[in-house]
């Protein structure tokens, strides 16, 4: 039986971890929070009290936090990854960071001795409920193929797509879509709604055609109903978006939609709406127009 460590047991990680669980694997999961070890622990994995203590018999450390210094945080220093999990360990980063900073850690784990793939999800928490995630693959063909049975217990859509920090990279791109088709979907809502038309009736028919979309499907009720309860929050989109302006900055493109949208995320984060779902969009859309 294949050890994992998974690191981060949060709204995606503590799921993950589940149905890691559930494919047989041997799951030991850390977080700096004791009620998700608990329900780890319930569900038939093993909770550990550091970093150090999960990765110390792992074959495999999965690591699922939110940003780039947490990652760096969590597999570097006395009592990170790279100085506790056993020599030929291979290290899955199910995060979203910057694509340079997963390269350079990309290096170290190398240098260390370890695999490494990044390799960020999407889908949302039901994806990740559901086992379905499609998952975006940096590294090296080796490390894939030896990532893949583990990630196939997580996911529906593996694919590698390059070498390291590709992953984080499509991944942006993701993110940039997802992004704009929410801010989109919202400005129909609204549209909708100024009229006076049978939403529930306009949204089932935009779902059948052209206009149909995954976001449709998992955000138009949730507008509807005002519910922004958190599949994934507000501020971890901010935090994808200023990853892809910074990158379309630094190659030399232009994404003005993106560019535009994360500026009402930024504008919904800072006045204290970071944690909503990023359906949350629909708020200040709504507001923009003068209606409730």
């Amino acid at each position: 039986m294949t050890n994992i460590a998974i690191i981060g047991l949060g709204i995606m990680g503590l799921p993950m971890a589940k149905n890691l669980v559930k494919a047989g694997y041997d799951v030991t999961g850390y977080n700096r929070s004791q009620g998700p070890i608990d329900a780890l622990v319930e569900a038939g994995g093993h909770g550990a009290s550091s970093v150090a203590d999960a990765v110390k018999d792992a074959d495999v450390v999965i690591t699922m936090v939110p940003d780039s210094p947490d990652v760096a945080g969590v597999v570097r220093g006395e009592d990170g990854v790279f100085a506790n999990a056993k020599a030929g360990a291979l290290w899955i980063d199910n995060s979203s960071i910057r694509p340079d900073v997963a390269k350079e850690l990309a290096e170290e784990a190398v240098a260390a001795g370890f695999g490494v793939v990044d390799a960020p999800v999407s889908g949302g928490e039901q994806g990740a409920i559901d086992a379905v995630l499609s998952i975006m693959v940096g590294g090296s063909p080796d490390d894939f193929a030896k990532a893949e049975p583990v990630l196939n217990a997580i996911g529906k859509t593996i694919v590698h797509v390059g070498p390291a920090g590709a992953g984080q990279t499509v991944k942006a791109a993701n993110q940039l879509i997802v992004a704009v088709n929410i801010q989109a979907l919202a400005e129909a809502v609204v549209f909708l709604e100024a009229y006076g038309v049978d939403t529930d009736a306009a949204l089932k028919v935009l779902g059948g055609g052209l206009a149909g979309s995954k976001v449709l499907d998992q955000k138009g009720q949730k507008m509807l109903n005002r519910d922004f309860a958190p599949g994934f929050r507000l501020a971890l989109h901010n935090k994808d978006l200023g990853i892809v302006t910074a990158a379309a900055r630094q190659a030399g493109i232009s994404v003005p939609l993106g560019s535009a949208v994360a500026q009402l995320v930024t504008s919904l984060v800072a006045r204290g709406d970071g944690g909503l779902d990023h359906s949350g969009l629909f708020k200040l859309t709504n507001e923009l127009s003068g209606r409730d």
